[in-house]
């Protein structure tokens, strides 16, 4: 079978398709718009199914991989009743503390591709720990659209906290070696930001196509940043000019790459936005620049 990419649809559609993924658009407002340059509604349909994730097919290390272990890791939440729960995955004979990444998922929670990151980065010598923002509402409930639904209800200021406390409970974590970055993808791209704004111990922050902090904040970033974006993304660019400003104002060591053609969610390989060769070297860049920044 091969493999639709982001060639094989229209830019209009991929369009929609961006709307639709960050809750701008619903499934009958896509289908509804894209029916007009499909030719009707069940070819429309057949297009956002052809962009929705394939996590079976994407998947590159599988749960049981013996060279990892993983585990569910929990704590208390700093905000109201429950607990912070996410899924911790390390290389499985390592020896020693390890340096420490936080996984930051995009707007559907903890989803087998994230878990799945999770797992790569362990391959890649890390402990990595990627917790659930949807953890407070039950958890990722293995579908897509659902968890769209549910990220919609979530309060931000808990999830905000949260993940700030996962971040502070991983410097402290008796497995890591007190060094922590952080990567995420979309919504956990402007987490990554975000939290580079509000834990100074923070050792390096990744963020992929996401959302800048307010300028104000900026000088509170002490961290090393490396920063992703796609070429064809004008929502998330447009704060770039912006934030690239305050970072120089602030003296904030970073370095920033804008993958020319690429879609947002080009790191995503689940999906028809995947660029290959430019989540490639996205990735390689990552682990380095985390090998660079956490490994003592």
């Amino acid at each position: 079978m091969t493999r639709l990419t982001a060639k094989d649809f229209s830019p209009d559609v991929l369009q929609l398709f961006d709307r639709y993924v960050h809750g701008d658009l619903s499934r009958r407002g896509f289908i509804d718009q894209a029916a007009r340059a499909a030719g009707g509604t069940a070819a429309a349909a057949g297009l956002l199914a052809a962009q929705s994730p394939q996590f079976a097919q994407a998947q590159r290390v599988v749960p049981t991989d013996p060279r990892i272990s993983t585990r569910t890791l929990s704590f208390d939440s700093p905000l109201g009743s429950g607990q912070v729960k996410g899924y911790l995955a390390k290389p499985a004979r390592a020896t020693g503390k390890l340096p420490v990444v936080i996984v930051v998922h995009e707007n559907r929670g903890l989803n087998p591709h994230i878990e799945d990151i999770t797992r790569r980065l362990a391959l890649d010598g890390f402990l990595a720990y990627a917790p659930d923002a949807l953890a407070p509402v039950g958890g990722y409930p293995g579908d897509e659209d659902k968890a769209r639904e549910l990220f919609g209800k979530l309060d931000g200021a808990k999830t905000r906290a949260d993940f700030v406390a996962a971040t502070r409970a991983m410097l402290s974590f008796a497995e890591g070696n007190g060094k922590v970055g952080t990567v995420g993808f979309c919504f956990g791209g402007g987490m990554a930001n975000y939290l580079a704004t509000q834990v100074p111990e923070l050792a390096a922050a990744v963020p992929f196509y996401g959302g800048q902090p307010p300028a104000a904040e900026v000088a509170r970033i002490k961290a090393p940043l490396l920063i992703h974006y796609a070429g064809v993304d004008e929502r998330i660019n447009a704060g770039w000019p912006a934030y690239e400003e305050a970072l120089k104002a602030a003296g904030v060591k970073y370095e920033a790459h804008i993958y020319a053609g690429t879609q947002h969610g080009f790191n995503n390989d689940t999906t028809p936005r995947f660029d290959a060769a430019a989540a490639d070297l996205a990735w390689k860049r990552t682990v380095g620049f985390f090998k660079a920044n956490l490994v003592v």
